[in-house]
């Protein structure tokens, strides 16, 4: 059965602890001071995580010793409660299930690759799209993240890459749980902390971090007005209305020209190539006219095409499409000019590939806030 397209976020169930990644420097300062501790810890703290990546305060060893207990409690919680952590790929894909304050669930995945680290991370806990054949999106969901849950998500994988020899960690995609433009605020405020210098964000380039969207057109038009140089990824899925409204729910809101419209004005304005992400499904968007009609709705833009490889899960109706439909699919995309690559499939073995991040933890045998759930399909997730 599936579920509902959903854009207001369930209420929830109680407030987030307040972190230091919630607050700007001046209102680190204020809880310090409510605590008794001197202004410039301030700084300490966030050089400490956002540079050092350190998250706990009792590691902390430039600060006294015994006030590391009351800073940590008053600025830094722990948000992100590993539940499982599993690799694959010669460890060079690490795929961390977290719950999260009041027992939600999420997933993040780092990729290593020869020329960058790569965390695709998570913005909502479950997500309301409700496309088919996406496992998260067929869980439903269960609430946004807060500020701090997604920067937390980008330190702790920072920290895993070193810890792990996977090397400093370059990327960041907006390509996990949840539709980021559908949680705004505070994806805004998670950017600018990522993209910020040290000790005001973690310092990462704003040209390697990737939002990805199903096409909701007012808040893709607020990236843009924002002035920083994120790429945008458009799922797409379809190039006609037909299907898309059926593959990808938010079609009947905004068709694949609003949406595409909309891509383009981001790329003239940022100068920024746009990706189009394009689930490869057995027989139902796979056939060649599909391709011709794609490449003559993306042919003279700046845009790239990245065909993903279906991954399903057992029980889904949806299935990949075979190699040689793919390849003529390639072949049509690159005969129409249109700069196209297949996405290298990464995290199969542990469930963290593309779609598949439905925090199907296997000893609950849950999704988030949805005891029960079974995942039922794939698209979407990770580069």
């Amino acid at each position: 059965m599936s579920v509902a397209l959903t854009l207001t976020e369930p209420r929830p169930r109680k407030a987030a602890p307040r972190h230091l990644a919630d607050l700007d420097l001046a209102g680190c300062q204020s809880v310090l001071s409510e605590i008794g501790q001197p202004a410039f810890r301030a700084k300490q703290l966030r050089q400490q995580y956002f540079g050092r990546h350190v998250g706990d305060a009792s590691l902390m060893t430039d600060l006294p010793a015994a006030a590391r207990e009351a800073i940590g409690e008053a600025l830094l919680p722990r948000l992100l409660d590993p539940v499982r952590v599993d690799s694959c790929d010669d460890g060079r894909t690490v795929k961390a299930v977290w719950r999260l304050y009041d027992g939600a669930l999420v997933e993040s995945v780092i990729m290593a690759y020869p020329d960058r680290v790569t965390a695709c991370v998570s913005s909502q806990a479950g997500c309301g799209m409700a496309c088919p054949f996406c496992a998260t999106g067929q869980g439903g969901l269960t609430r946004n993240l807060t500020t701090a849950e997604i920067v937390d998500q980008v330190v702790a994988a920072a920290r895993l890459a070193q810890e792990r020899g996977l090397g400093r960690l370059s990327n960041i995609v907006f390509m996990g749980m949840g539709e980021p433009l559908a949680n705004w605020a505070r994806l805004k405020s998670a950017l600018r902390l990522i993209t910020g210098p040290v000790p005001d964000g973690v310092g990462l380039s704003a040209r390697n971090v990737t939002v990805s969207t199903v096409g909701l057109v007012p808040q893709i038009k607020k990236l843009m007005e924002e002035g920083l140089p994120v790429t945008l990824a458009v799922s797409l899925h379809a190039p006609d209305d037909e299907l898309r409204d059926e593959l990808v729910p938010i079609n009947t809101r905004w068709k694949v020209a609003e949406v595409l419209g909309a891509a383009w004005e981001y790329a003239r304005v940022t100068k920024r190539r746009v990706s189009i992400e394009y689930a490869m499904i057995r027989d139902v968007n796979d056939q060649p006219w599909r391709a011709d009609l794609l490449g003559r709705l993306l042919a003279g833009k700046l845009v790239h095409v990245n065909l993903i490889p279906l991954n399903p899960t057992p029980g889904s109706r949806w299935d990949a499409s075979p190699k040689p439909v793919e390849a003529e699919f390639v072949r049509r995309l690159r005969a129409a000019g249109v700069s196209t690559t297949v996405r290298d499939t990464r995290g199969q073995e542990i469930d963290g590939a593309c779609g598949q991040l439905a925090a199907s933890v296997r000893e609950a045998g849950t999704t988030p806030g949805r005891a029960g759930a079974k995942p039922v399909g794939a698209a979407g997730a990770a580069d």
